[in-house]
């Protein structure tokens, strides 16, 4: 989120800097925000929006070729695919949440968001953002059992209980969305209403809530979200120790490599995410620049979804032949 997702910018530097309580000042409660996240780079819009548009589009097109070759290729309806596939969705769905508001702003003058709508979409990114990090904390579970207990997959990884993993997975996330967008929405937002990113996201807009519960909700928020994600973490790096000593007991070379490649591109993926999540979460405590926030938001909101369906695409050797044979075969049935 899964693949960083918006989680991935609750620094606790950032989630602490509440606004202070406002005593005895007289304010107005805010009605619409005005999403700013571009506007310091006003000659650079229009090359940023066919960027990202051709990046979305990309995104987009690829985990729909991944899902239609999964769905007509009766070979990958396995659990492994269908984890996959669930990925997928929640990657087009976490993109769509954020991606065309941020181009829509991106030639537009007039960058303002409603109250709900800016909930809305602080939900929505939030719960399919945790759902992928979910998905891919299953999916390493489901090479651990595929590695570690070959003999017991098939009853481990049953139909009905993978169904009921990607089921808990999108609960899960949707429990985040709603416990996070909850907590952050019932705090009084006193102005100014300008929001220092390219979308609703935590920080800047506690930075804009005043009142005695800004502290609290920011640490509960932030130890919520991190807890989940680092719990999340834990459980894929606890599976590929386990795989790891497993493959590393297999006599045959070719063995251990064929065993290895069946986890190439989800462990690519997990990489990616959580390296991308780290270089954010860790960066150096202090006053950060609009500048330097916007452009790093881009890396989990637009570059790792990006990056997704190519590496699946290119490190999953059956998916690679199942795409070639499913549209290939459309465009040149004389070479199939």
């Amino acid at each position: 989120m899964t693949s960083f997702h918006p989680v991935a910018d609750l620094s606790m530097s950032h989630l602490t800097s509440g606004t202070a309580p406002m005593q005895g000042a007289n304010f107005s409660a805010v009605t619409e925000f005005i999403l700013i996240g571009f506007s310091t780079f006003p000659h650079l819009q229009l090359m940023f929006f066919l960027l990202f548009l051709l990046m979305y589009l990309f995104t987009l097109l690829g985990n729909l070729f991944i899902m239609a070759t999964i769905w007509r290729e009766h070979s990958l309806h396995t659990p492994m695919y269908l984890f996959l596939c669930a990925l997928s969705i929640s990657e087009i769905l976490y993109t769509f949440a954020i991606i065309p508001r941020m181009l829509a702003d991106l030639l537009s003058t007039n960058r303002s968001i409603s109250f709900t709508a800016c909930a809305s979409q602080m939900f929505f990114s939030f719960t399919f953002g945790f759902t992928h990090s979910f998905l891919l904390t299953v999916m390493g579970y489901d090479r651990y059992v595929a590695i570690c207990h070959p003999l017991r997959y098939n009853v481990l990884m049953s139909p009905r209980g993978c169904a009921c993993l990607v089921a808990w997975s999108w609960a899960g996330g949707s429990v985040m969305g709603l416990v996070v967008t909850s907590a952050i929405f019932h705090l009084i937002f006193c102005g100014p209403n300008e929001v220092h990113h390219f979308a609703c996201h935590v920080p800047p807009l506690l930075k804009l809530a005043c009142g005695t519960e800004v502290q609290v909700v920011a640490k509960g928020v932030g130890l919520v979200c991190i807890t989940a994600l680092l719990g999340c973490g834990l459980l894929i790096l606890f599976s590929y120790a386990f795989i790891v000593a497993a493959i590393l007991r297999i006599p045959s070379a070719e063995g251990r490599h064929k065993a290895f490649s069946t986890c190439a591109s989800h462990l690519t993926v997990v990489v990616v995410h959580y390296g991308f999540a780290s270089v954010i979460y860790l960066k150096p405590k202090g006053p950060q620049s609009l500048e330097g926030d916007t452009l790093m938001g881009i890396t989990y909101t637009v570059l790792t979804p990006f990056l997704s369906p190519i590496i699946f695409s290119l490190r999953n050797k059956e998916l690679k032949i199942a795409m070639k044979k499913t549209f290939l075969s459309k465009l040149y049935p004389e070479k199939i």
